[in-house]
């Protein structure tokens, strides 16, 4: 069976105004994976998502590169529990 699970991942660097939430959705949904992507005020990306283990760790591997035109310094990794309570992967504001 395999392994669904949750993760919470803070992005800092220049990671807006650079599409970076629209990337992280694109990719997303092309690993199924649900939940959320939103600017902080401190110019971080938040992201919250759900899906199969191998799927989210290949949106950590996009989190640590971005899109062309982000500049990637840190990225905060926090694994949750699996809630399931996402349908989509959406951008929030």
């Amino acid at each position: 069976m395999e392994k669904l699970v949750r993760v919470h991942i803070f992005v800092e660097g220049l990671v807006q105004g650079v599409f970076f939430r629209s990337t992280t959705r694109s990719v997303a949904k092309k690993y199924n994976i649900k939940g959320w992507v939103k600017n902080l005020p401190d110019g971080r990306v938040e992201i919250v998502a759900e899906g199969r283990e191998e799927d989210i760790k290949k949106l950590i591997e996009f989190c640590k590169r971005g899109p062309p035109a982000a500049i990637v310094t840190d990225v905060q990794i926090f694994w949750e529990e699996y809630k399931g309570e996402f349908d989509d992967f959406e951008i929030r504001y």
